[in-house]
């Protein structure tokens, strides 16, 4: 398995028409590839607007089987491209049961795995629990030709523990397909420090578990109805130092990232966090807060 590789990070803005969206998604990765980019990531639930603004009965019709007629059509890319493709996907698992989900398809257009989203949010226009039934798989990590990679998604980002766990099964890059934004009338009071915010707790996962750190993340003002969510973008990539490797703007781009896994394995060395955990005291951690 190599040790470099180059991977690409597709930050794109979604309109009402799943059939663009998917065409847009086919030529942005196509022109990644042209560039190199062996692992190609979009943001999450690329298919459409970001619908869990609402709590509405008729969105559920957006959801698919996976594997279904998106992994389908993007199979036949990764093979024809000979690319890694993580997707995020509404997925019907069955009636009544719906999960927000990463699947990866290797370069032979094998779907070589799916992560289910574990952390569900349920947020001002970010009404996830209406939607999504919490992951069952477990925290997953992919060995591919280019990586051993991890899937996470969106708010899995905030959580510690989901980045560790991630990291203990073998993961060299986590990649985090993302929709975050800002609720407008609150831009200008709180936008810096919630954008700050979320990239510093990224940065952390990359210095902490000495791995490479990707959020794809949306870009554009979406509304529907009277309500409307300005995601930010800024999609970035973070080496096992937590330093930036690239980092996106607020407008459609595709970051084009070399990255060195060596730098894995030196950055463990030199901070050996894993090798120093205290696993015979972390029990605690199975429990909630103590009551005041």
């Amino acid at each position: 398995m190599p040790k470099k590789t180059r991977i690409g990070l597709i930050q794109m803005k979604m309109s009402a028409d799943p059939k663009k969206n998917i065409l847009i998604a086919i030529n942005k990765i196509k022109d990644a590839a042209k560039k190199g980019a062996k692992i190609i990531c979009l943001p999450e639930l690329f298919l459409t607007y970001y619908f869990c603004q609402h709590e509405k009965h008729s969105n559920f019709k957006l959801a698919e089987k996976i594997p279904g007629p998106t992994t389908s059509i993007l199979s036949k890319i990764s093979k024809e491209l000979k690319v890694v493709i993580i997707a995020s996907l509404f997925e019907k698992r069955t009636s009544g049961v719906y999960h927000n989900t990463c699947v990866v398809l290797d370069e032979k257009g094998s779907m070589i795995g799916k992560y289910r989203k574990m952390h569900i949010p349920d947020d001002p226009q970010y009404y996830e629990k209406f939607y999504f039934t919490p992951g069952d798989l477990g925290f997953k990590t992919f060995k591919t030709n280019y990586g051993k990679i991890g899937t996470l998604v969106c708010w899995d980002q905030w959580f510690p523990e989901a980045a560790r766990l991630t990291t203990l099964l073998g993961a060299e890059v986590i990649f985090y397909p993302t929709a975050i934004g800002w609720h407008p009338k609150e831009k200008a009071k709180y936008g810096k420090s919630q954008l700050e915010a979320w990239t510093s707790v990224q940065r952390s996962h990359a210095i902490a578990n000495g791995v490479y750190v990707a959020a794809v993340n949306r870009i554009g003002i979406e509304k529907q109805g009277v309500k409307k969510l300005d995601f930010w973008g800024h999609s970035v990539l973070f080496d096992p130092s937590g330093n930036i490797i690239a980092r996106a703007g607020t407008k459609e781009q595709t970051l084009i990232c070399d990255i060195d896994l060596k730098k894995v394995d030196t950055v463990r060395q030199h901070w050996p966090f894993l090798r120093d955990r205290r696993i015979d005291y972390y029990k605690g951690i199975l429990k909630n807060p103590k009551d005041d």
